[in-house]
């Protein structure tokens, strides 16, 4: 019996005391399919593999799956957190809540077990940082959501890059917000409509919709799903599921943070320690064969480093060397990859990230045997800055048209063309792009023309493609008198429409179009200067006409 006021030791549970898996060892060598079988017969959640690598049962599973357990364990394995025996308990669940998927427990020599459970997380509730960071309309909105989703049984969510702002405490300029729901997104959804008076668009098909407000903010509602890829690149079947399991389906660990909206206090969800890699300014994979399963990816990875001035961590870029030495990739449609490219020249900085695509090799996902030159690396920097212009001067190149260009030019034939093929070229771009390869140089040949005229006639012949493709393979003489060149043409175009040439004698047809390109190469040429000049010339047009007729 218990004794009132005796002083009783305090028992302090020690990492040996939460082992809840089995461990062993195997050869680096090993296939992941007999690693599996071994894990299995001997119960284990963890293989021992080499030096400090570990291989997780469920990535052993992942890759059975996935139809690729030839892969040798040491193509799977991983770091993870070892502690002594004795260490405190502390330590043990402050890895397991810092993302770590489990704990090795053991000496030098020998290891005793695996902990995987987690520890129940330690809410940090973010209501301040989004009142500093997000204006009110949209913390309103935010709050909507959470209170409806409550009243229809379900729960809300918001994620992405308005979490990732809040983490770095800073102002979001997130307009679109990204909301999900454990339980009916598209009941959620027609009531926020209703609720806001906003326009709702339903993708039934995949459990998620869109609420566009009248002021053009959106909140976009997503079912909480789990996914299973059964071949790699492949699309993954997807089944409504929790939140928990939603955010270990994700790419990134910074984008598996969650901020719950039903009691307003914003509490975080972070289950994987994607907060701390946002402090730490690093993009981390959440298992050995992520870029398998969607080499996708590959892009938005490098997408993400660009705008955010992150960096993939060692092990991320390892597993990222891996999915692209198993390319290529059957099932992964070009349509995806083109998605992701023009996500990429539509962000903040794609330079970088094109850049940093075309040194990991991440172009071998288009054609097996691409390889980056150094000019193709100096072309891709400069993409962007060509697109600027073709905007600046309404010269409409499209720009995957340019970018296709830009990767297949310094090619050999036969990879140029299945770089083209891979980015699902066809028909009239295909075409254009083909054109633009193999008449650059005359192109280029035809700035040097004396007249001004007649170098204006073969930039009009010539597709909007080949235009930027010339800036951007053009030195700085080459881009200066292409400009000016540009301008020149878009301020000298003829004042008289056909109409008025009609008007003025000229037989209706071809003849029209004619009589207007010399109207224009004679402005061109400074020898019409106004609305008089042009009248002059057409008149003269029409007296030769007659006196040769």
């Amino acid at each position: 019996m218990a004794r009132r006021g005796h002083a009783y030791p305090q028992a302090t549970p020690t990492a040996a005391d939460l082992i809840d898996g089995a461990l062993v060892s195997a050869p680096a060598t090993l296939s992941a399919t007999d690693g599996l079988r071994l894990a299995r017969h001997r119960h284990a959640e963890v293989l021992a593999v080499g030096a400090r690598g570990w291989v997780l049962r469920d990535d052993l599973v992942r890759a059975a799956a996935l139809g690729i357990g030839t892969l040798a364990l040491g193509e799977l394995a991983r770091r993870l957190p070892v502690l002594a025996p004795r260490e405190s308990e502390v330590r043990v669940r402050r890895h397991l809540a810092g993302g770590a998927p489990a704990v090795v427990v053991g000496e030098r020599r020998s290891t005793l077990g695996v902990v995987r459970r987690a520890p129940p997380p330690v809410t940090l509730f973010l209501k301040s940082r989004f009142e500093r960071g997000l204006e009110a309309a949209s913390r309103d909105l935010l709050a909507t959501a959470g209170r409806l989703a409550a009243a229809h049984g379900a729960r809300a969510f918001v994620v992405g890059g308005l979490v990732r702002d809040a983490v770095l405490e800073r102002s979001s300029a997130v307009h679109d917000l990204d909301v999900v729901v454990e339980g009916d997104a598209l009941a959620v959804a027609r009531a926020l409509a209703d609720a806001v008076g906003g326009v709702l668009v339903e993708h039934e098909r995949f459990l998620t919709a869109s609420v566009t407000l009248p002021d053009r903010r959106r909140v976009d509602l997503v079912t909480a799903r789990s996914e299973r890829y059964e071949r790699p690149g492949a699309l993954p079947h997807v089944l409504p599921a929790l939140i928990a399991q939603d955010l270990r389906r994700r790419d990134f660990t910074v984008n598996t943070l969650a901020v719950e909206l039903a009691s307003g206090g914003f509490g975080l969800l972070d289950p994987l320690g994607g907060g701390a890699d946002i402090v730490r300014r690093r993009l981390r994979i959440l298992h050995p064969l992520s870029f398998v399963e969607d080499p996708t990816r590959i892009f938005r990875a490098a997408r993400y480093a660009a705008r955010l001035g992150f960096a993939l961590d060692p092990w991320t870029a390892r597993c990222q060397t891996l999915a692209l030495t198993l390319a290529p990739y059957p099932a992964l449609s070009p349509a995806r990859i083109v998605a992701e490219l023009e996500r990429i020249l539509a962000d903040a900085d794609p330079a970088t990230a094109l850049a940093a695509l075309a040194r990991a090799g991440a172009f071998r996902l288009l054609a097996p045997r691409f390889r980056p030159t150094r000019a193709d690396l100096t072309r891709l920097r400069a993409v962007p800055e060509t697109l600027a212009w073709t905007r600046a001067r309404a010269v409409p190149a499209p720009p995957l048209e340019l970018l296709a260009t830009a990767l297949a030019a310094d090619q050999t034939a036969e990879i140029g063309a299945a770089t083209l093929r891979g980015l699902g070229l066809s028909g009239a771009p295909l075409e254009r792009v083909r054109q633009t390869l193999a008449g650059g140089d005359a192109l280029a040949g035809s700035l040097g023309m004396v007249r001004r005229s007649d170098a204006a006639r073969a930039l009009r012949a010539a597709s909007p493609t080949a235009l930027a493709w010339l800036h951007l393979t053009g030195d700085a003489a080459t881009r200066e008198r292409l400009d000016g060149l540009s301008a020149a043409m878009h301020a000298e175009r003829p004042v008289l429409g056909g109409g008025e040439v009609i008007a003025l004698g000229v037989p209706p047809g071809p003849e029209v179009a004619t009589v207007l390109a010399g109207v224009r190469d004679a402005r061109l040429e400074g020898e019409i200067r106004d609305r008089h000049g042009e009248i002059d010339y057409v008149n003269a047009w029409v007296q030769t006409r007659k006196r040769e007729g």
